[in-house]
């Protein structure tokens, strides 16, 4: 399968249809799906060539709706290529775009327009772009919306930086008048100050020390004024790298009083523990921070029991220096996790030890991803009409994460090193191969993504 090359037909003895894994021949028109045949029916349709995966399963590629590229403005920390590039490598199709930490953010059109002029013509896979909601801009807010973000990003404590401040409860009433009727979602970064007795200093080499200082209760209360929000307003809320189990009891019980209410967790919450964590190896510093074992086997059983919707990558890279390496202070480090391309096998290792199947794979990084979004008419499934967008991978096969296989700008990452179960071979995007075996497309293939919402209402 040649990167580059535009494919007709695929066929697999494992293909993901619906319910069911089966031998089938995927039909590809146009950048579409046009049919999934059985085998034996499939010749009368395949005039052009067959590409024959043998035994490698097919399913849709993956949707990351959580990723900081930071172009333009943080090129350095990563930038459209070689974050696309590592989202192709790792069988993501499309990504959605965080409205931080590029320099300026997407919190105005104008600045979501310098965003797309940033875009074009580097991305290897299909781009779509949140808006950012902070103090004094909720009049942005609607022709955002007209002009295609799939919803806004908040924070309700310091983001970390200074060009994209958090909001007061004044800004997220002003905020969510403005959302109301156009069908948008506000995704909320959800800790917040709240006074605590495990403030007292520590050593600052251990993790230990910054994970007292991040503690449930800071999640806990802003999920509590999460659930107020969104049951007050019926405006879709999403809630950002949920780390605390604590705050599922609130969550259930929103959504069982009506709140239209979306949680996702991350890759690093589901497969890494506090317990582990070296001292000075501030490349496990995130916010909210990563938990002890117990908590991280809650989240998988909340994930099983759906109370927990999806798993994305919250992608956060930052140049070396910034995570203190030398000096091993997690309370000075820069605070985020690269996973872009390692997602699929992350998820992979650690669920199918926990009974996860297939399916739930496609439900929690495709499907529910792609219906956050509003891309769910053309993404996260592979049915008739939707978008051709392909992972084919081999979930037996075993790797390891070395900095020669990294295709992120900056190597960093707490899995150097570590074993994983499943490896993706090809990933086609629209019909087109944009990754096969190592190698990428020549140019890349990937095109921005507007979300078209239904048209607001005047105020």
């Amino acid at each position: 399968m040649e990167p580059g090359s535009v494919v007709s037909a695929v066929r697999s003895q494992r293909v993901l249809c619906g319910e069911e894994i089966r031998p089938a021949v995927i039909i590809i028109k146009e950048g579409k799906i046009h049919s999934i045949l059985p085998d034996s029916e499939a010749s009368a349709h395949t005039a052009g060539k067959v590409v024959d995966v043998g035994n490698s399963l097919i399913m849709p590629g993956i949707v990351d709706c959580h990723v900081h590229v930071n172009e333009p403005g943080r090129t350095s920390w990563e930038g459209y290529w070689t974050a696309t590039q590592a989202a192709a490598a790792g069988g993501v199709t499309t990504i959605v775009d965080m409205p931080l930490n590029s320099i300026p953010p997407t919190t105005t059109l104008r600045n979501f327009h310098e965003k797309l002029r940033a875009a074009t013509g580097q991305c290897f896979v299909d781009t779509a772009f949140w808006g950012g909601v902070i103090p004094g801009n909720k009049l942005e807010l609607r022709p955002m919306v007209q002009a295609g973000v799939a919803g806004f990003k908040c924070f309700l404590i310091h983001s970390g930086v200074d060009e994209f401040p958090h909001v007061s409860d004044t800004d997220l009433d002003s905020a969510m008048k403005q959302l109301q009727g156009t069908g948008s979602v506000l995704l909320f970064h959800a800790e917040r100050e709240v006074k605590h007795a495990a403030a007292e200093k520590g050593d600052p080499h251990e993790y230990s020390t910054f994970l007292r200082s991040r503690p449930d209760i800071m999640e806990l209360e802003a999920i509590r004024t999460v659930t107020q929000l969104c049951l007050q307003y019926q405006v879709r809320c999403h809630i950002v790298h949920l780390s605390s189990a604590q705050p599922l009891e609130l969550i259930r019980a929103a959504r069982k009083a009506g709140a239209p209410l979306t949680v996702e967790t991350t890759h690093h919450y589901l497969n890494l523990c506090a317990e582990n964590i070296p001292a000075r190896a501030t490349q496990f510093k995130c916010c909210p921070p990563i938990r002890d074992t117990a908590n991280r086997e809650l989240l998988w059983s909340a994930l099983k029991a759906g109370d927990i919707d999806m798993v994305v990558s919250d992608h956060s890279p930052c140049t070396p220096d910034l995570k203190c390496l030398d000096s091993g202070d997690f309370t000075q480090a820069w605070g985020g996790i690269s996973s872009l391309q390692f997602g699929l096998s992350l998820f992979w290792t650690s669920a199918s030890k926990r009974g996860f199947s297939f399916f739930d794979a496609v439900r929690l990084l495709c499907k529910e991803p792609a219906q956050l979004c509003r891309l769910d008419d053309q993404k996260g499934s592979l049915i008739p009409g939707h978008d051709a967008d392909l992972v084919i991978w081999d979930p037996e096969k075993e790797f390891t994460v070395n900095k020669d296989n990294i295709h992120h700008k900056n190597k960093l990452t707490p899995y150097l090193g570590l074993a994983l179960r499943g490896k993706v071979k090809a990933t086609i995007v629209r019909g087109k191969v944009v990754y096969s075996h190592g190698s990428f497309s020549s140019q890349p293939l990937g095109k921005p993504l507007f979300i078209h919402h239904k048209t607001p209402s005047p105020l």
